[in-house]
C-alpha cells in the first residue's frame, strides 16, 4: 500500500480479532518505528514483542481489546537517554501504525489506559524502574471495516502567512 494510502485508512481499531502476522511483517512494522526521527539521534527507545497468550491477557487490564490479539508491540522509552524521549516514543509509534496499516492489520494507539497501571505492566514485561512503559500496539485484523475518525477539513487547519491569513 502507498504511504499516502496507508495515512488515509489508518484508523484507530478497537475491535480486533486474531491475524497471522509473520516475523517477516513483524520485523517491516519494527523496523519502521526504528526508523522513525529522534532528537539528536539518541534513540532512547526500545520495542517489546509479546506473543504469550498469558501475558496478552495479563496486559488487557489496561484495554480489553488487547486480549483478543496474538501479538503485541510494547514501547518503551529510557528518559535519561534524551530530553526528546516522548516526541520519540510518538514519532515511532505513528511510524508503526503507518505500516501495520500499509501490511493490512489493524491497531490502536494505547497509552492512557496504560499509563493507569504504568508500574504494574513494567513489571509484567520486566521494564526496569527507570524506563517508561508509554504504548501497546496491538496488531490484529478488524473484525469490522474500519473507517479513520473523521478529520477537520484541511482549510479550516492550514494558515498562509500568518496566523488567521486562511485561503478558501
Amino acid at each position: 500500500m502507498d504511504l499516502f494510502d496507508a495515512i488515509e485508512k489508518r484508523a484507530s481499531v478497537r475491535d480486533l480479532q486474531p491475524a497471522d502476522v509473520p516475523e517477516g511483517d513483524l520485523k517491516r512494522i519494527l523496523d519502521a518505528g526504528r526508523r522513525a526521527p529522534s532528537g539528536r539521534n539518541r534513540q532512547p527507545i526500545e520495542f517489546i514483542v509479546i506473543r504469550d497468550a498469558d501475558t496478552i491477557k495479563e496486559l488487557s487490564k489496561a484495554q480489553g481489546c488487547i486480549a483478543d490479539v496474538s501479538v503485541l508491540i510494547a514501547v518503551a522509552a529510557d528518559p535519561e537517554k534524551s530530553e526528546y524521549w516522548l516526541e520519540d516514543v510518538a514519532a515511532a509509534t505513528e511510524n508503526m501504525l503507518l505500516a501495520i496499516t500499509a501490511l493490512g492489520y489493524a491497531s490502536v494507539w494505547i497509552e492512557g489506559t496504560l499509563l493507569r497501571a504504568e508500574a504494574d505492566h513494567k513489571k509484567v514485561l520486566g521494564v526496569p524502574d527507570a524506563m517508561r512503559l508509554m504504548v501497546v500496539l496491538p496488531v490484529g485484523a478488524p473484525a469490522k471495516v474500519a473507517a479513520q475518525a473523521q478529520k477537520r477539513p484541511l482549510k479550516e487547519m492550514v494558515h498562509w502567512e500568518r496566523y488567521g491569513s486562511m485561503r478558501q
